[in-house]
């Protein structure tokens, strides 16, 4: 077994990674939340690039893949491509980066912070896709189950009719019923001598089988877990009435630890870029949890 400072070790392939203990696959409702939390994880931070670089490209390669390399091209100038990452430094670090584009010629294999500079996610070189896979699958499961609790708990009777004839008549009745005529006038071989419906009504306790207000308080607590883990503050909804300022700001902290090691990253990249390359690159919070926190976070709680 490698030790745990090669950094092929300590990344052990986080963009394919999903550490749910429940699998969802590929549905349509795990894509869906997928594809959200991570265009909301893009949000957190506003980037200046240059205008021959595609954003979308630049941030999907770094969120997905955890490393994009910026290296000097002939025909297309100082550019950032998807690379793998390939040799060691006397720190166990990587050494070089592999670029293989058919639009360039050749595989590239620029050293780096000598020919190329690379941005990089996380400190173990990994995308945050894990993140993604997790909540999103989550959050997919506990819709499906919101959406299935919502069907279940609608309004249905269920009438026991003699026969057809009589099951004919009630439908009948009652359609005009539900269909909201002020005056409904019934066959009186339907009634019984003591003046009621000759029919035995089953219906079911929906209100004890009714979860869907728990069911939307946990898919709002899963989404709020991933805002803390991505760098957006957040408030526990249910806890509003006795949330205090020192509560928030030890939230803001927690969403703001992990990611000022990202930003600090970049920035030192940022630097690297514009020495190397004299290209001017720069990439800072959007809206800083500072800012977010305080008095200004409890003020409606």
């Amino acid at each position: 077994m490698q030790p745990p400072f090669y950094y092929n070790y300590i990344n052990v392939g986080t963009a394919n990674t999903n550490p749910s203990g429940v699998q969802v696959g590929n549905t349509p409702a795990a894509q869906f939340f997928r594809r959200y939390l991570l265009q909301k994880a893009m949000s957190v931070f506003r980037w200046n690039l240059p205008t021959n670089w595609v954003k979308d490209y630049f941030l999907y390669t770094l969120y997905c893949f955890g490393v994009v390399a910026i290296v000097q091209t002939d025909k297309f100038g100082v550019i950032p491509q998807h690379c793998t990452l390939s040799g060691y430094t006397v720190q166990y670090q990587p050494r070089n980066v592999i670029i293989t584009n058919p639009l360039l010629k050749g595989i590239l294999e620029p050293v780096i912070d000598e020919q190329c500079v690379i941005y990089k996610m996380t400190n173990d070189f990994g995308g945050i896709m894990d993140l993604v896979n997790y909540y999103g699958d989550m959050m997919a499961i506990t819709a499906g189950t919101l959406a299935g609790n919502i069907f279940n708990s609608r309004l249905a009777y269920l009438f026991a009719a003699k026969n057809t004839a009589f099951a004919e008549s009630y439908k009948k009745l009652s359609d005009k019923v539900l269909s909201g005529e002020p005056v409904v006038v019934a066959d009186k071989n339907l009634f019984g001598p003591d003046g009621k419906l000759n029919v035995e009504m089953f219906s079911q306790n929906l209100k004890n089988n009714f979860i869907a207000p728990d069911l939307m308080a946990a898919l709002r607590d899963l989404e709020n877990q991933f805002a803390t883990e991505i760098g957006i503050p957040n408030t526990n909804g249910d806890k509003r009435e006795r949330m205090i300022v020192d509560e928030v700001n030890a939230n803001n902290v927690e969403t703001a630890s992990r990611c000022d090691m990202w930003l600090d990253s970049w920035k030192e990249s940022c630097q690297k870029v514009e020495k190397m390359f004299g290209v001017s690159v720069s990439v800072d919070w959007r809206v800083k949890p500072a800012e977010m926190g305080g008095e200004q976070n409890v003020q409606g709680l």
